[in-house]
């Protein structure tokens, strides 16, 4: 098999640490991954893995797919500046996708998609069962959703109950956190007071309220309550200090970028002026969109 063939050269090739790239893959994953199953309109059950991200980062997910691979990337031609790196073959699922993600488990609620999306794929590739029974079976799989307060089962380790840094990091490795910032993350400058700006860091969730706890306890930051979310923000000068030395050199894409840019600023003086500028070109670098056109040779 051609993929098999281009797998192999790959592992033995590019990629110098395999494991770093999976848990930074998984972590990624949990931020913007998405498993889906679905029938067509003709009766046919079909399976993405997907990783979405704004057209402005397609320098990552052309990443994940020479890593990989396997899949493809595309822009949509859509008005929401969105881009895609979409897995459809099963085969390539069941062989390339499914044995990471079962050595290296979802730390978020997502890991219940994977769960369904795993058995429904699986039931679909069973020579065993009629197209009836398949059907039935990945029908009652789709008809299942979240429950409530969910919980990874990668959690249990530490029996769901995050105390202190070593339990976080018993769970949540670093390549891991590093991928969820590039999906999650914000580094950027707010207002303080009309002459004060300062240098933040935040990521939010609506779910998976431990995930966050292990992340403020590995960061040094707290974990805040909101309304619909949970957020860890900072703008401690100690704290941002430390966040700036974990994750220099780190990430792929054009997080990486904007995260240069919001750390170089914090190394030098922060007058309001030189603060204000740093502000605007972080805005502005969010604000480039690629063409639908554009490849990476």
């Amino acid at each position: 098999v051609p993929s098999e063939t281009k797998r192999s050269t790959f592992t033995s090739g590019k990629v110098k640490d395999s494991t770093y790239f999976y848990n930074w893959l998984v972590g990624l994953t949990d931020g913007d991954g998405t498993f889906y199953f679905a029938k067509t309109k003709k009766g046919v059950w079909t399976f993405t893995f997907k990783i979405g991200q704004s057209n402005y980062n397609l320098r990552l997910l052309y990443y994940v797919k020479s890593n990989l691979g396997i899949g493809d990337v595309s822009v949509p031609n859509s008005k929401d500046n969105t881009a895609e790196f979409r897995v459809r073959n099963i085969q390539h699922i069941i062989n390339h996708i499914i044995p990471i993600f079962d050595k290296y488990p979802l730390l978020t609620s997502k890991d219940f998609s994977y769960n369904l999306f795993k058995k429904a794929i699986l039931i679909m590739n069973d020579s065993s069962l009629s197209k009836e029974e398949k059907d039935k079976l990945i029908s009652l799989l789709k008809s299942q959703s979240l429950p409530e307060n969910y919980i990874s089962p990668a959690w249990l380790v530490i029996n769901n109950s995050v105390n202190n840094v070593d339990d976080a990091k018993k769970i949540m490795s670093k390549p891991w956190l590093i991928g969820f910032t590039e999906a999650e993350g914000s580094f950027y400058i707010v207002k303080k007071e009309a002459t004060r700006l300062s240098h933040a860091f935040e990521i939010t969730q609506k779910l998976d309220r431990i995930v966050l706890e292990a992340i403020s306890l590995i960061l040094g930051i707290k974990v805040t309550n909101k309304k619909t979310y949970f957020t860890v923000v900072t703008t401690n000068t100690e704290a941002i200090k430390n966040i700036g030395d974990y994750y220099f050199n780190t990430m792929k894409g054009m997080k990486s970028l904007e995260f240069r840019i919001w750390h170089r600023s914090f190394n030098k003086k922060k007058d309001f002026e030189s603060m204000s500028k740093t502000q605007n070109l972080m805005r502005n670098i969010r604000s480039i969109r690629l063409d639908k056109n554009f490849k990476i040779k």
